[in-house]
């Protein structure tokens, strides 16, 4: 992986030099028309030279006003008409008339607009520079005896790289050599540690806790799983507005309404004057920045509560919502096995068949061990010391466990420790099991089943609140787990034994009804009813890959509140913008009013609609900040 603040990587972070560089373009020309606004005062003030003060505002108009001017009639050239258009005939006419002081007021708001724009991104990019600042950045190449620190950007495929007790894997890759156990919650969320042994594949960004091993690199830095994360972030964070066309299409009335406007100034005095005056206080430049910079600043609050918004338009359709649609398992359900039911089979209680179940299971890596030791610790918060274990791959473990011998694992592993001919139920379906044996004899078995998420009711009673009016379960599994699952987190309507084509065609049927449709998944096979969808919502706990890909919006933690978070997030950030273009607007119609009737000079309204824009870009960069809580919120987990 690249550092991630090298500009020569497309699609990564910008380095602090570059987003320096940034800042500083975008200042410049307010810089410039400030420079020239304060020095033609002086010589008209200080020194009273009124010419002067003019000669000096003209020449900062011409220089910063005309490059401003020409790119907003290139853009007419290509058919956007934008609310700049008010802007430049603006300038253009202060040049005409010789009244240069305002249409330098009119420079200064309307590039100092774009400079607050990018004061906001900055600032509301603080979760995504965090994200940079904890990238792997340097790998141990093991070649033959001797091993070399390079950049993680110069690793390729089939490098073999040691990777030391306490340091992040840098790449995605098999484990070659070596054993460990390693903590994948950045990545995954998931709070239990694996074990990292010959063979493991590993995920880039995850941390590496007791023994150092050999990582057979599968995929270069920039493609391995941190740096995807990262991409996901830097792509939501650079994506402008479409909101923005909004306020365009408010330009294809507003704009005429400034011209007529201008055209009864002029009728009614015959003072070109009026009509400047009238272009000054309808040029609400500033205004059109204040929609992307809430829509960016909603962008980025989301990030921070590790919900990836990818693009804007994704932001804006959170907004108005009707129908939910939801995958089973490992969406609505944990994906993972959990202890479900401990049968005996012998004259020991079902609580000691598991205590001493969990006490060999405690040394094995394998995933039904950790449910058996948290169900056990449940019952017994201290459990027995196992001794002699040995554990055989995929099958089972073994081990002495206060003097008894005790074994745990699959059905071959069971019956290749016990009388010939002892029978043993296989499980039903696709349900899971394992076997307990004591001293050579069965005592009981152990039953995992997926559980449902901890919120997932809490989830689906908070979507009413939000206007979901339908909720839907969509399964590729069978009938009665569907059914289980749905009666669970209160899901009236499901479906099951779906392949991912019937998946799309159910959601492409809601949206062809014209139900604005959000559909939240997980596996590979919600990809595309995802893509179909009017919001996808991946959760990416697990790694994400192609569902990621195909989702707006990407759930980096797995928390199904943040689903919640992410509707509340995408409403108050659209009514946060149109609050601005209302707000703005309207005072700019008002200002208008009274400038038509000579009430308002020039320079006096450059200033108060200065005042006006200013206000509103405030406003609108109030979608970054943590929202002011009303009530108690539907799901109280996650959420500050």
């Amino acid at each position: 992986m690249a550092p991630m603040g090298d500009p020569a990587r497309p699609g990564m972070p910008e380095a602090p030099a570059a987003r320096a560089a940034g800042v500083w373009r975008a200042t410049a020309v307010p810089a410039v028309a400030l420079t020239f606004v304060i020095s033609g005062a002086v010589l008209r003030y200080q020194f009273g030279s009124e010419p002067w003060a003019v000669r000096a505002w003209m020449l900062g108009l011409l220089v910063t006003g005309l490059p401003l001017a020409w790119r907003t009639l290139h853009g007419i050239a290509r058919g956007h008409l934008a609310t700049d258009v008010v802007a430049t005939l603006a300038i253009l006419t202060a040049v005409a008339l010789r009244e240069p002081l305002a249409g330098l007021i009119v420079v200064l708001m309307q590039s100092g607009g774009e400079a607050l724009e990018r004061y906001a991104e900055g600032r509301a990019s603080r979760a995504v520079r965090a994200l940079e600042a904890d990238a792997p950045r340097i790998a141990h190449r093991v070649a033959g005896d001797v091993i070399a620190d390079i950049p993680v950007e110069v690793i390729v495929v089939g490098d073999r790289l040691l990777v030391r007790p306490g340091e992040m894997v840098p790449c995605d890759g098999v484990v070659d050599e070596g054993r460990s156990h390693v903590d994948t919650s950045r990545i995954t969320g998931e709070p239990m540690a694996i074990e990292a042994v010959p063979g493991k594949r590993l995920l880039s960004g995850t941390l590496n806790l007791e023994g150092a091993f050999v990582l057979a690199a599968t995929a270069v830095a920039r493609d391995s799983q941190y740096a995807r994360i990262v991409d996901l972030v830097r792509s939501a964070e650079a994506s402008k507005a479409p909101l923005q066309r909004l306020a365009d299409r408010y330009a294809v009335w507003f704009t005429p309404i400034t011209i007529a406007w201008c055209l009864v100034a002029w009728f009614l005095s015959g003072d070109p004057v009026r009509v400047l005056a009238v272009l000054v206080v309808a040029t609400p430049c500033p205004l059109i920045l204040a929609t992307p910079i809430a829509i960016i600043g909603g962008i980025n609050r989301a990030a921070a509560r590790q919900v990836i918004i990818r693009t804007g338009g994704a932001l804006e359709r959170l907004d108005g919502l009707r129908v939910a649609v939801f995958d089973k398992t490992g969406t609505l359900t944990v994906g993972q096995p959990q202890v479900s039911h401990v049968a005996t089979l012998s004259d020991l209680p079902e609580r000691e068949v598991l205590r001493l179940a969990a006490a060999v299971e405690m040394r094995s890596g394998h995933q039904l061990a950790r449910p058996v030791v948290d169900a056990a610790l449940v019952a017994t918060p201290l459990l027995p010391v196992a001794v002699d274990v040995h554990e055989t791959p995929g099958q089972g473990v073994a081990g002495v466990v206060e003097g008894r011998r005790i074994a745990v694992g699959s059905r071959r592993f069971a019956l290749d420790r016990v009388e010939p001919g002892t029978p043993l139920d296989e499980p039903d379906g696709t349900a899971l099991r394992a076997w307990v044996i004591i001293d050579d004899a069965i005592a009981g078995r152990i039953d995992y089943a997926d559980e449902v998420r901890p919120g997932a009711r809490e989830l689906v009673a908070g979507l009413t609140t939000l206007g979901i009016t339908r909720t839907v379960l969509l399964s590729g599994d069978d009938v009665a787990n569907t059914a289980a699952v749905a009666a669970q987190v209160g899901i009236t309507e499901f479906e099951a034994l779906l392949l991912p084509g019937e998946k799309v065609a159910r959601v492409a049927a809601m949206a062809e009804a014209g139900q604005s449709v959000l559909m939240v998944g997980d596996g590979t096979n919600d990809a595309p009813a995802l893509s179909r969808a009017d919001v996808g919502i991946a959760l990416a706990g697990h790694g994400g890959g192609i569902t990621a890909e195909a989702a707006d919006i990407v759930i980096l933690n797995d928390d199904l509140s943040r689903v919640i978070e992410a509707l509340r997030i995408g409403q108050r950030t659209m009514r946060i913008a149109r609050q601005s273009i209302w707000v703005g607007l309207t005072l700019s119609a008002i200002a208008m009013l009274f400038a038509a009737g000579g009430y308002i000079t020039p320079v006096a309204g450059a200033l108060l609609q200065e005042v006006i824009d200013v206000a509103v870009i405030v406003n609108a960069i109030r979608a970054s900040l943590p929202a002011r809580r009303r009530g108690p919120l539907a799901i109280p987990s996650g959420i500050p």
